[in-house]
């Protein structure tokens, strides 16, 4: 048959970094994050010049920064914004309903949270 071209392909790379190089904040995070005092502070950043966009356009629900405010306003048209959105509409996970899944107490089905897309203030075009 012959020999693989496929080995020894992760040989030299650590894999551990290659699993949290573009880690992602989850979605109880977002929650935190989503209460009105520290939403505050997310969206009304100072300039900071190694973040992208200067740290001016943030999205939220997504925890991402963007170049300018345009392209804010088109991720929120966005499959992959519309989808986090339906994602954060469910209650985080807490340490109450862990205990009952594991027979401490009865179900409780989680709520559902109305979640909208955040103000955007059109004087920054």
């Amino acid at each position: 048959m012959g020999k693989s071209k496929q080995t020894g392909n992760h040989k030299n790379k650590n894999i551990k970094t290659l699993k949290t190089k573009r880690r992602k904040k989850d979605l109880d995070q977002i929650h935190t994050d989503m209460k009105p005092e520290t939403a505050a502070k997310l969206l009304n950043q100072e300039v900071d010049y190694d973040v992208t966009g200067c740290a001016q356009h943030y999205c939220l629900h997504c925890a991402r920064y963007f170049v300018d405010m345009r392209s804010l306003k088109e991720h929120f048209k966005t499959k992959v914004h519309k989808k986090r959105l339906k994602q954060l509409r469910e209650e985080p996970y807490t340490q109450a309903e862990a205990d009952r899944a594991a027979g401490m107490g009865s179900y409780i089905p989680p709520k559902m949270i109305e979640v909208k897309t955040q103000p955007v203030e059109e004087d920054m075009d």
